[in-house]
């Protein structure tokens, strides 16, 4: 049945897919169509059941289709799909984005736009750093990922790095000529570019945590380190967290970084995944000096038919209200267990490797390399391991993200029940990476 859509799909679909990783490409064989999900599980069109690793890609933090989130988006479905207009609850979304981050303990976001996707939030943050400063220039990092408009493609991890592409056709020149790519945790690097460049660089990009060329946390202090360079120079900083943010701890990767007192302040947030709890919903938000740049109040341009749209905006106040402390303890804790299983599975196979962390994400790196703090050295890892790890646990009843360079995600419905099911299929798949053999 897998085979037979996947087949049908790609008479219809580019590659048979709406977004490049579903394609297996990294790790081979027929991708699994999904049809159903509750809790830490999904089931596939021949009604197989895998414990899943992969939660929607981050924004199913309490599990799939928990049963407050789902009546949520009932009722606001049945008060009409979508309206054109502004509704109270989009207001009501954007005082707790505003809240759940100022309980880290300073007030770094004043107002937000929501948005539909995450591509839309970096993109809008990036036109709204430009419209601010009257510069050009961006900074942004090898390996990170924001999403897919033209500026942001280059040296990107996610999809692109799964794919091994430098960027992507169809981008002109003259866009790409105004990202200036930097080594990540390199802060030589960020300082000679802004000695070069500083009066033209409109803003630094980066994700707050890397975690879309598999998990590489900043190096302590970095994060800061950047912040100060480009206010020395008089540009904004984007703080992408719209992986880690509501996802790794109430008020994001920053709220973990500043909890014991702000080392910086970002001008720009941006959110997705757990903001939408599952529908396409994102957000950016910041002080309101740079906010109130944009339309209508300002000069820069931003609109979206569907931004606030009603049955998303329920998915996400709902799951944000319950994402509470003991929410994240259990992700937190069911990470540990998890990782710690895969690295004694891996261990005991002989297999050498090393798990990255930020929060509850995590990822594996093969080879017996220090622990990579840059793109370069994740590329270096024998990547070549991962996909027979990625389909034993999927015989065995375990979904993982279908790329080496992806994080991998938990959820509150983790339970022993789950947990035992992962123990069992580790090792398998780590007989198969220690069998692997290495291309030539």
């Amino acid at each position: 049945m897998n085979e037979e859509l996947f087949e049908r799909a790609q008479r219809s679909i580019p590659g048979g897919v709406n977004s490049p990783v579903r394609a297996f490409g990294s790790v081979g064989g027929t991708p699994r169509f999904l049809v159903r999900a509750a809790g830490p599980y999904v089931v596939d069109s021949e009604g197989a059941e895998y414990v899943d690793l992969v939660a929607s890609w981050g924004p199913a933090i309490l599990g799939h289709a928990h049963p407050e989130v789902v009546r949520a988006v009932q009722r606001a479905a049945e008060q009409g799909l979508s309206f054109g207009a502004s509704t109270p609850a989009e207001t009501e979304l954007a005082e707790l984005i505003i809240e759940r981050v100022a309980a880290a303990g300073t007030r770094p976001v004043e107002r937000v736009r929501l948005v539909s996707t995450g591509t839309e939030a970096t993109m809008t943050a990036i036109r709204l750093a430009r419209g601010a400063t009257g510069r050009d220039l961006l900074v942004k990092f090898s390996g990170h990922y924001h999403g897919h408009s033209d500026a942001l493609l280059a040296e990107a991890g996610s999809g692109v790095a799964t794919l091994a592409l430098p960027g992507s056709a169809g981008v002109p020149a003259a866009v790409a000529a105004n990202t200036l790519v930097l080594p990540y945790n390199d802060v030589a690097a960020v300082e000679a570019a802004f000695a070069e460049h500083g009066d033209s660089i409109a803003a630094v990009i980066l994700e707050a945590a890397a975690a879309n060329m598999g998990v590489v946390p900043p190096a302590p202090g970095f994060n800061a380190e950047v912040h100060r360079i480009a206010r020395e120079h008089g540009a904004l900083v984007i703080l992408d967290e719209v992986l880690t943010g509501f996802r790794v701890g109430g008020a994001g990767w920053w709220g973990l970084e500043n909890s014991d007192g702000a080392e910086y302040t970002p001008d720009l947030f941006t959110f997705g995944k757990v903001v939408g709890g599952g529908m396409p919903l994102a957000a950016l938000g910041g002080r309101a000096e740079v906010m109130e740049l944009l339309a209508p109040r300002g000069p820069v341009y931003q609109a979206g038919t569907l931004s606030g749209n009603p049955v998303a905006v329920a998915a996400g106040l709902t799951t944000l209200r319950l994402a509470d402390d003991a929410v994240y303890s259990h992700l937190d804790a069911t990470a540990d267990r998890i990782a710690d299983a895969v690295s004694a599975a891996l261990s005991l196979e002989g297999v050498a490797h090393g798990i990255q962390r930020a929060g509850s994400l995590f990822s594996v790196v093969f080879g017996d390399a220090p622990a990579p703090t840059d793109y370069a050295a994740v590329k270096r890892q024998e990547a070549w391991r991962y996909p027979p790890f990625f389909h034993a646990m999927l015989r065995q009843g375990v979904s993982l993200p279908p790329s080496v360079y992806e994080a991998w995600f938990v959820t509150a419905a983790h339970d022993d029940a789950a947990l035992q099911r992962i123990d069992a299929a580790l090792p398998h798949a780590a007989r198969a990476a220690a069998e692997a053999v290495a291309p030539e």
